[in-house]
């Protein structure tokens, strides 16, 4: 009725007069018309009209009146024809036009986790044996964070779970939102009655985490937009998509930072309360009808956090049910809160309207003090009442007592009640009022199987992804530019350490030297890269968690992205140290040098990024990356080449990621059979003769070729790079083998990067 009053212009939707007359509630809408006196006939009994008329004569009287009024006044001062629909007093009434789309009911939902309990006195576990078998098993027992908890949420409300720190808050918000492994959660959840199935809830509801996990270079509008092509199906042409990001922009209040960036910690952007809001708009662009929110308040000031609670209150009135945890919150939050569930470990301490709060706990014998406010009031008590040995025990006894007395009708009973519909009924009409813009086509049979997955195919997917990921990566040039610096003082060092070697004995091991640092450093530059990928890797999960994309989009968009940049810093290394040192092969030589370069790159950078699929905090990540680099380098074949390297330890041989580029840089160096790297008495350095004069020398020399029948001079050729190659052990593979299998190692690591998103990201608890 309210969408058909805003239409009609003589409609008035001013709060009735009533409503400030002392004993008198009233919840009405004020229909007036301005009316001569002259020609107002005698106002009827207000029981008689309000017992006894429809809404539809209540509109002809007005139709009437209005037509009354057409005729010229009798005089210029006007009164107020006014009728005031009053709701409570009127008989009930069931109708397809009264029922509620959407009622969300959970029922006895009860989750336990095992906790493992160490032996007192020691920081060992504890263990029992087994009296069937006599076999030994770890001691544990279980904790119950949520103890039947009942209530329901309805379309158009705010519900929020209220409760100290540890009173299960999150965990309901999580059971709800399906974030729990069914086996360990008891108890119902339903939508209209229905059992959801999981694939229906994730297209139509989102869950806004307590961090704001954004890309801090995007500016609001952008990331809005991104989001927009990521849940919007692509059947919506794009000024419908841009025209849905301009509206939720309104909606958010976010208009004036329409063009700012997020920002963070190097980089100005949006304040908190902003940067809150947008976090709710990347997850409720696509119009959901649940909306979940894990402390959405947390670590705002009063005034940012009433303005966020106020955007989640007109989010609810456009059509959707929103469910919050909250910590704490200021009076002027609590007007806007329509139910409050207060948990006290696990167990629910009440439950219904924030109105009810005084009364309940004065019925308790606890009676709240005059202007004080309720929640902070039920808060400490609760509080107090944990303090104590027997707990919140009372007041959980209480709150279902209350309860039992309290409800006492049934909710399709009374006028103004909506009877809910179907499950497949309730989102068809969503969608008809313009809810739930993402697959709405197909979930509006109500059938788990005819929902598309994702909106959009994985090309669309990729090609959004590529072009977010490298916006926010070209405003960050100072990320490049610090990588590019460390390579380029890197091969600096190495150049000026390694200048112009020689074909000596010494100038080869030296060679070696140089191969074995500049192939490794390659691998511990792309460390650099993780605290990056990291935080990457927690927006994809937040993306992720309702079927923004595919995980194999963002693997393969990743890999995009991180490309070109490495193809610079292997020209740059290789420019700066290929010439200097003086290596062999010319032009093909240095063209090999790079590839090999960008080869050790691309399977460093996979190896980092794998692992940012594996640990979740940078400070685990680095001391991972520089163990395993170092054992790489170990077993490369530098330290000990590979005859004799111990069987045991082969494995970790064929393992190292530095053993490929080292042996093919090696073979690039060394391939050439002509080529001349120990000539004549150059055999006798790195030796005791080798502090022999050379006249000396050159006698021992002669006298070795007498006895063996060859004529050895100070020219003559002992040792080609062939050789040194097989000495070295360096026979299995090709220059070209490792190099393929170098790149090869790349791919691998981002398929097991892969599977670990796919195994890793369920977001669920268990």
């Amino acid at each position: 009725m309210s969408r058909f009053v805003d239409k009609i212009s003589f409609f008035d939707r001013r709060a009735s007069p009533m409503e400030d007359a002392d004993g008198i509630p009233r919840s009405g809408l004020l229909v007036h018309h301005p009316r001569s006196p002259a020609a107002s006939p005698p106002a009827p009994p207000r029981t008689q009209g309000i017992s006894s008329s429809t809404l539809a004569q209540l509109f002809k009287r007005v139709s009437d009146t209005h037509s009354d009024s057409s005729s010229p006044p009798s005089s210029p001062s006007t009164s107020t024809f006014t009728l005031e629909l009053a709701t409570p007093m009127l008989q009930p009434f069931v109708g397809s036009a009264n029922q509620i789309p959407f009622v969300l009911s959970f029922t006895d939902l009860t989750y336990k986790v095992k906790v493992k309990r160490p032996k007192k006195g020691s920081c060992l576990p504890s263990f029992k044996r087994n009296p069937t078998d006599g076999a030994i098993t770890e001691f544990s027992s279980s904790k119950t964070l949520l103890d039947s908890i009942s209530g329901e949420a309805r379309e158009g409300e705010i519900l929020a779970v209220l409760g100290a720190s540890g009173s299960g808050k999150s965990t309901l918000i999580d059971a709800l939102a399906n974030r729990i492994v069914r086996e360990r959660l008891h108890g119902s959840v339903t939508l209209n009655g229905e059992h959801l199935d999981s694939q229906i809830l994730k297209v139509i509801s989102a869950y806004v985490m307590q961090d704001d996990l954004l890309y801090p270079m995007l500016t609001v509008e952008e990331t809005l937009m991104f989001s927009a092509e990521f849940r919007l199906p692509r059947t919506l042409s794009a000024d419908k998509k841009k025209a849905r990001v301009q509206a939720l922009i309104d909606q958010l209040g976010l208009r004036s930072a329409a063009n700012t960036i997020i920002g963070d910690e190097g980089h100005r952007g949006v304040s908190g309360g902003e940067r809150r809001r947008m976090s709710i708009g990347t997850d409720i662009i696509h119009d959901p009808i649940i909306l979940f929110l894990d402390e959405p308040t947390s670590g705002l000031d009063s005034t940012s956090a009433y303005m966020v609670v106020k955007v989640l209150q007109r989010i609810a009135h456009s059509g959707s049910i929103v469910i919050m945890s909250v910590h704490q919150p200021s009076y002027r939050i609590l007007s806007l809160l329509d139910r409050l569930l207060f948990l006290s470990r696990g167990k629910t301490v009440f439950y219904g309207p924030p109105s009810s709060l005084p009364i309940f706990f004065t019925e308790f014998g606890s009676p709240m003090p005059d202007n004080e406010n309720p929640t902070e009031f039920a808060l400490d008590l609760i509080r107090e009442l944990e303090d104590t040995p027997a707990g919140a025990r009372e007041l959980v006894e209480f709150n279902k007592s209350w309860q039992k007395r309290t409800i006492t009708y049934k909710p399709t009973i009374a006028y103004g009640e909506k009877q809910p519909l179907s499950l497949k009924e309730a989102i068809a009409a969503s969608i008809s009022r313009g809810k739930l813009v993402s697959g709405a086509t197909d979930v509006s049979t109500g059938s788990a199987s005819s929902v598309q997955k994702f909106a959009n195919p994985w090309w669309i997917e990729m090609g959004v992804l590529t072009k977010r990921s490298f916006t926010n990566t070209k405003r960050q040039p100072e990320l490049f530019i610090i990588r590019l610096g460390a390579v380029l003082v890197t091969g600096f060092i190495l150049a000026t350490i390694f200048w112009r070697l020689d074909n000596s004995p010494k100038g080869v091991q030296e060679r070696l030297g140089f191969f074995a640092i500049a192939m490794s450093t390659m691998f511990y530059t792309c460390a650099d890269a993780l605290p990056i990928f990291l935080q990457e890797r927690y927006i994809f999960m937040r993306e992720t968690a309702y079927n923004a994309y595919r995980r194999s989009s963002y693997v393969i968009s990743n890999a995009i992205v991180g490309f070109p940049p490495l193809v610079f810093l292997s020209f740059a290394f290789a420019l700066t140290t290929f010439f200097a040192v003086g290596l062999a092969g010319g032009v093909s030589g240095f063209m090999f040098f790079v590839a090999i370069v960008l080869a050790s790159f691309w399977a460093g950078s996979g190896f980092v990024t794998f692992l940012s699929g594996v640990v979740t905090h940078v400070m685990l990540g680095y001391p991972v990356v520089v163990s395993t680099l170092a054992y790489f380098l170990l077993f490369s074949g530098f330290f000990i080449t590979r005859d004799r390297i111990p069987k045991y330890w082969l494995w970790f041989h064929y393992l190292s990621l530095v053993k490929y580029p080292y042996e093919a840089v090696m073979q690039n160096e060394f391939s050439d059979p002509n080529k001349r790297f120990v000539r004549g008495v150059q055999m006798f350095d790195n030796t005791p003769l080798g502090a022999l004069p050379e006249v000396l020398k050159l006698k021992v020399l002669k006298a070795i070729g007498s006895s063996i029948g060859v004529n050895l001079n100070a020219d003559t050729c002992i040792t080609t790079g062939t050789d040194f190659i097989q000495q070295q052990a360096v026979t299995d593979l090709t220059k070209w083998d490792c190099l393929w299998i170098t790149i090869a190692w790349g791919f691998l690591f981002r398929i097991l990067f892969y599977i670990c998103l796919l195994l890793g990201s369920k977001n669920k608890r268990r």
